[in-house]
Order: structure tokens, then sequence, then C-alpha cells
């Protein structure tokens, strides 16, 4: 099977399964709807860093905020 015919069927297959609120906002093109899905993955697939709020912060705790006890 091509590599192009592969794609294909996997666009298909994702826009028969789209998730309800992929439905609920109703594309007039589920295999463009798919297809974009599908390539937004592979992006973020290829880059964790790509997807929005997906990076993590690292710090130590001398990096952190001094909590400040209220007085007694």
């Amino acid at each position: 099977m091509s590599d192009d015919r592969s794609e294909q069927d996997r666009v298909s297959s994702r826009a028969e399964h789209l998730l309800p609120e992929e439905r609920a906002a109703g594309s007039d093109d589920p295999q463009a709807q798919a297809s974009a899905i599908l390539a937004e993955s592979d992006r973020r697939e290829e880059d964790r860093n790509a997807a929005p709020d997906t990076v993590l912060e690292r710090r130590t705790s001398d990096q952190t905020v001094v909590a400040v006890e209220p007085p007694d």
C-alpha cells in the first residue's frame, strides 16, 4: 500500500470516528476536519512543545515564592 493511500485511509478512519465535541463543531467537510486534526496531532508528536500550555516549568525550591505566615 502506498503512503498516499495509507494517509487517505488514516484520514477516512479519523473522519468516521470524530469525537462528540468535534461533531458538535459542525464541519461541512469531515474529511478536511479529520485531516486538520491529524496534522496538528502529528506536529505535537514531533515537537512536544508545539501544543499550547504543554510546557512545564521546572523550578527549584529556592526559585519559588516564600510563603508569608499570617501573624498570630
